[in-house]
């Protein structure tokens, strides 16, 4: 007995009218995108050959095919079990032209560069690399892939959500006859994350089915739709403010926004909003906003947690470079662990992507003269210091204009410092910061204002930066002390103790090393009274750690005319993370994560550095640039930081929820919710609602919480959300973090993203939020 189904084969009417329908479809799925009649959407619903590559040797044919739900692409694999695959636009992280992924280049001659694209995935999955015919078809490919994520991101939570469930429920239509039977009906519940007892199934179906056909379709189906997709405390929410016929004037909705959102507006704004949101024109000539303009309202970013406002940059960028934390990566050259994971110029993308303002490249003598980074004294694979150098140039400011810091880790001989000096000036060119800006000695750092698309070099320097304005410099070559981190990594290392921890240090790489130059931390004091203010130093995490405890007044001093780079252990061997709250609470600026660990820390320095538009750099409060201050995290002393605030918060609900387990259609999450608060030691805290059974889809709570907050421009608040499990550990569902000083109050829409960091498309928290003094 065969256990391959097959369906039964159409007749040609019948194939006519489904073809008919997949296009009927498709269009509207395209109209719901914004891209009705759009020629590159056209293209890649027709499909067409692409090669894909993968070595000099393996180079194959494969078509591929948007598939009509315009958001899934479908193309033929050889794999006996696995004939034709898919993934979702969702997964895609973004599009790269030309021969730019290490494979093409290493794979294809120069000739093909137009025809070339790559699609590069979120998380670990690997790259694409594609071939296409000519360059027209290859611009056709990435302009109609960008242009689909550019809009579905672009989409409203409502309008995700509608896209979603109506795609569920044609994958759930399984004899494609845009009927739902009661058994369909079933299968499409459990696909959208809700397990319901049969009668209640039942029961759905018989109010919708009023036909008595025995199946749902047209208005039917719609009916059905409207009652999954209700939303009770949207209702209730609306009907408490409606107080004009049934309706929300601008008045009740002006007064929505001051007493609920707290929100400074005024009718304008009210206005505005009904202008921007109401799809009732006969509402909207009275000035008024219906049930659904007020959902769709809700969705949009004004209805948001994080503040619209601190989407783009909003604070002061001209204060010194100091005054700022400045996100940043620890060993960016690794994919994965650092004992046997791969090197990869992909590495150094994927973080500057992520708005990541100072990179790690850890340098060693390699083949042929040619220097290499690659993790010393592991089995990680190499990479050509040149390529890195290249790779950096062309992403540094694809998402953030502000500066860059290459912090080199070099352990190469002299003649190969010379040439990584070569690569680094004639690569970067005017970017690279080779002498101090302005004509006179500094007395302290540029602003990022001042840097904006400029790299600087943070390593070994041989003399004062005066020694070379004055140009009376006749060093060419001498020793220095190794980097802190690379003896910290001989410690962790038997066989290299034995080795020198002096190097010797090329003039040319020493001249390019302006305003970060690296040296050994010998006490506050000794800092104070000897140090330049571009002389900075980097701590291994319990110095830091022990330093933050111990000195915190002391290290907040320093980090407010100096630069502090904190980075992880070398005994971290799986790449793990340290918490970097109490590093940002001590003022340092540079605290380095692995990048490529997805990980809670990594959750809070993705929210840190959420704000003030994504720029990968952050404010300091006040009290920690103020050389007057006396500020200590962990006593609660009083002065401008103590800003004593109650933090309520409402959980209400969650909206669609993805399925952890899609191979298992019986597999339903049992949702929780737990607040966490990070901040000063007095304030860290955290709370949880309880599980609801088997429902992921519109599960409700309903509970409050409240958190004493002292420090709230220190503190980071993280929603996460949980699959509850009695015998194991819970599974993460989706999770978001944000600064407290980005939160906006009232009744709020939270994104959910994945534990990398991705956005989760149609899922949501809905929450009520207030930060009022006690």
């Amino acid at each position: 007995m065969s256990c391959l189904h097959k369906r039964p084969k159409r007749t040609k009417s019948e194939e006519r009218a489904f073809q008919e329908q997949v296009k009927r479809v498709a269009q509207e799925n395209g109209k719901r995108l914004g891209l009705e009649g759009d020629p590159d959407l056209q293209f890649l619903l027709l499909g067409g050959e692409l090669i894909k590559i993968r070595s000099r040797s393996w180079k194959k044919n494969r078509f591929f095919k948007l598939q009509e739900d315009c958001k899934t692409l479908w193309y033929e694999s050889h794999k006996i079990f696995k004939r034709k695959q898919t993934f979702s636009i969702d997964d895609i992280d973004y599009m790269r032209k030309g021969r730019q992924s290490e494979g093409l280049n290493k794979h294809t001659p120069s000739s093909v560069e137009g025809q070339c694209f790559t699609i590069i995935f979120k998380g670990r999955k690997k790259n694409l690399d594609l071939m296409a015919a000519n360059e027209d078809e290859a611009n056709k490919w990435v302009n109609g892939l960008e242009k689909i994520m550019s809009n579905m991101l672009n989409l409203s939570q409502q309008q995700k959500s509608e896209h979603w469930i109506i795609n569920c429920m044609r994958k759930a239509d399984k004899n494609d006859d845009n009927k739902m039977t009661l058994k369909e009906l079933k299968h499409f519940l459990r696909q959208v994350n809700i397990e319901v007892d049969d009668t209640y199934a039942a029961d759905i179906f018989k109010q919708c089915d009023k036909s008595n056909s025995g199946s749902l379709e047209g208005s039917e189906i719609k009916h059905f739709y409207d009652l999954l997709t209700y939303r009770e405390e949207i209702d209730v929410i609306y009907g408490q403010c409606a107080h004009t016929d049934g309706q929300m004037s601008a008045e009740d909705l002006l007064n929505f926004l001051l007493n609920e959102q707290r929100e400074q507006v005024s009718m304008v704004d009210a206005l505005k909003l009904i202008e921007k949101y109401e799809v009732d024109e006969t509402a909207k000539q009275k000035k008024c906003m219906s049930k659904d303009g007020f959902l769709m309202y809700m969705h949009q970013e004004e209805g948001s947690i994080l503040n619209p406002a601190h989407k783009q940059v909003y604070q002061d960028m001209h204060q010194p470079l100091n005054h700022y934390y400045i996100s940043s990566s620890h060993n960016t050259y690794l994919m994965a662990d650092q004992l046997k994971g791969p090197s990869s110029t992909e590495a150094y993308i994927k973080a500057l992507m992520k708005s990541c303002r100072c990179v790690e490249l850890d340098c060693w003598d390699g083949a042929n003269g040619e220097p290499v980074i690659y993790h010393g004294y592991t089995l990680t694979s190499k990479v050509l210091f040149r390529d890195v150098i290249k790779v950096i140039k062309d992403y540094a400011f694809k998402t953030s204009d502000y500066p860059v810091i290459l912090s080199l880790e070099n352990h190469c001989t002299v003649d190969q410092q010379k040439l990584m000096a070569h690569y680094l000036i004639s690569i970067l060119g005017d970017a690279l910061v080779s002498k101090p800006l302005g004509n006179n000695m500094p007395t302290n750092f540029p602003s990022p204002e001042d840097l904006k698309q400029k790299f600087l070099i943070k390593g070994k320097r041989l003399n004062k930066l005066d020694a070379a304005l004055n140009n009376n410099s006749f060093i060419e070559e001498d020793t220095v002390s190794e980097e802190d981190e690379a003896a910290d990594c001989k410690e962790n290392d038997q066989k290299a103790k034995t080795k020198k921890s002096k190097i010797k240090l090329a003039k040319e790489l020493s001249n390019i090393v302006i305003y970060c130059k690296s040296v050994h931390f010998s006490g506050f004091e000794h800092a104070k009274e000897m140090q330049a203010f571009y002389e900075m130093s980097s701590f291994k995490e319990s110095k830091a750690f022990h330093l933050a405890e111990t000195s915190a007044t002391a290290y907040i001093n320093h980090n407010m005319d100096k630069l502090s780079r904190i980075y992880p252990s070398g005994s971290r061997t799986d790449s793990s993370n340290y918490n970097p709250v109490p590093m940002w609470n001590a003022g340092c600026q540079i605290v380095a994560l692995n990048f490529q660990t997805p990980s809670k820390e990594m959750h809070i320095n993705q929210g840190r550095f959420l704000p003030n538009g994504a720029s990968g750099y952050i404010l300091k409060p006040e009290f920690q640039r103020s050389l007057s201050s006396q500020f200590d995290p962990s006593v609660l002393t009083k002065g401008p930081w103590l800003k004593k605030k109650t933090f309520n918060v409402m959980v209400i609900s969650a909206q669609q929820l993805p399925k952890l387990n899609k191979d298992k259609e019986n597999s339903i999450v049992d949702p929780l919710v737990r607040m966490e608060l990070y901040g000063v030691p007095a304030d860290n805290a955290s709370k949880e609602t309880h599980y609801i059974n088997n429902n992921g889809f519109n599960p409700m709570w309903n509970e409050t919480f409240v958190f004493d907050v002292h420090f709230p421009e220190l503190a980071m608040l993280r929603f996460v959300v949980e699959d509850y499990d009695t015998t194991s550990q819970n599974d993460l569902i989706g999770q978001y973090c944000l600064p407290l000083t980005s939160v906006q109050s009232g009744y709020r829409h939270i994104p959910l993203l994945t534990k990398r960091g991705d956005l989760i498309s149609s899922a949501g928290l809905f929450v009520h939020l207030m930060l009022i003094d006690p």
